[in-house]
């Protein structure tokens, strides 16, 4: 195992406490920290040393793909470690979006480089023109709350949608009323219409809606306050009124959201561990001052109601659960050990990834153990033997699915 040095992303809506204080560091930070990338995505790829020298993992892996990941992952995944692991703090809503397929992924990715081409034949660049589709990859993702972590995630049902914009009493929202009371069917009606309205009558909209909001029935109030809130920071974005059509839930501590493709989301407020498959591709809708793709988010959504967009931990043994969810590119474990249960033994496949949360834990693959103090990681290559972790303290373990077929 080996010691990773991880780069932290300074997005506006991150905090300046959560990763520092994981970190042990006694100050906030200087401006937002949003996320603690663990992995070799090329974005921002943890490094290694070699030599008193920082090395990138992604190029370590790029010269040696089948000693890192193994012949089975590097054959089935492009010789790329297909998992990135985040640290996610946000103090402030995160955007609307959604993520593609992997056919998708693919399939516009590559039309995206065919047009590219066929508009600049030498390759002198995209001239700074923003692009949806950022590699030819799909990204599956799951969060799991370190702390009450509020979001949206996945359409609720239609009638309820229905019934708190009825209760808005605005009229030109009435055509949104009408179809969403035919049920699913006119969920996609909807969400054409309020992500496509007119942009001189956005800031009236939002302002109409949170001035409604006040005199809402008590059962809507935390719709109510959905609308103010998000409203403070989008004051003329039609997505505050999207997020109505979503399901808004406040994760305790170990419980997680999965987000396969296809299913609009927005984190809102608090801290996790994410894990998902190593891509960029978002496709956003709203509430971001980032590049929005408003038809192609359309076009990869499901408009298909999402009953309960929890994932509750499953144990495995003592001291380990994990979160069980249909990604080839990785299974999540989290590991506790104290006094009474001061190591465990987990068989783990392909590379593996160990991030300490809090105490200290010491993580032995067969060829060599190191210590992990919170809020670092540490990484081994692919090993028949199973990992060894020991100490008092929290862990996060990535490896992959190889037993799932995609």
């Amino acid at each position: 195992m080996e010691l990773l040095t991880s780069q932290i992303r300074d997005y506006a809506w991150g905090s300046r406490t959560v990763i520092a204080q994981l970190q042990g560091r006694r100050s906030p930070a200087d401006g937002p920290e949003a996320e603690l990338w663990l992995g070799a995505h090329p974005g921002a790829p943890s490094t290694v040393q070699r030599d008193g020298a920082p090395v990138s993992l992604a190029d370590l892996i790029r010269q040696d793909p089948r000693g890192w990941l193994g012949e089975q992952t590097a054959a089935r995944f492009d010789h790329r470690l297909p998992y990135l692991m985040k640290i996610l703090a946000a103090q402030t809503p995160l955007s609307l979006q959604a993520h593609p397929d992997a056919a998708q992924a693919r399939e516009r990715y590559a039309a995206q480089q065919a047009a590219d081409k066929a508009a600049d034949p030498a390759g002198a660049g995209a001239g700074g023109v923003p692009r949806t589709y950022a590699d030819p990859y799909h990204k599956p993702e799951l969060l799991v709350a370190i702390g009450p972590f509020d979001a949206l995630c996945g359409f609720r049902p239609a009638d309820r949608s229905a019934a708190v914009l009825a209760e808005l009493r605005i009229d030109a929202l009435e055509p949104v009323v009408k179809g969403l009371r035919t049920g699913t069917g006119g969920l996609r009606d909807a969400m054409e219409t309020l992500l496509g309205w007119p942009a001189a009558q956005r800031a009236e909209l939002v302002a109409a809606a949170v001035a409604a909001a006040e005199h809402l029935p008590a059962q809507y109030a935390a719709d109510a306050d959905l609308l103010r809130r998000l409203a403070a920071h989008y004051p003329a974005d039609p997505g505050v009124l999207v997020a109505l059509l979503l399901n808004n839930v406040t994760l305790a501590p170990g419980e997680a959201i999965w987000m396969p493709a296809g299913n609009l989301h927005a984190y809102l407020c608090g801290a996790g561990v994410e894990i998902m498959a190593a891509s960029d591709n978002v496709l956003r809708g709203g509430l971001t001052p980032k590049h929005v793709d408003i038809a192609e988010l359309l076009r990869v959504l499901r408009f298909e109601v999402l009953d309960d967009p929890v994932v509750r931990p499953e144990p495995v043994a003592e001291g380990i659960v994990t979160w069980p969810v249909p990604a080839a590119e990785f299974v999540l474990h989290q590991v506790v050990l104290d006094g009474a249960l001061p190591q465990v033994t987990l068989p783990a496949a392909g590379p593996r990834l160990v991030l300490c949360l809090r105490g200290g834990i010491s993580v032995d693959d067969g060829a060599g153990a190191v210590a992990v103090a919170p809020g670092r990681a540490a990484i081994g290559s692919a090993r028949d033997t199973p990992l060894v972790l020991s100490g008092a303290g929290e862990a996060y373990v990535a490896s992959v699915n190889l037993d799932l077929r995609s």
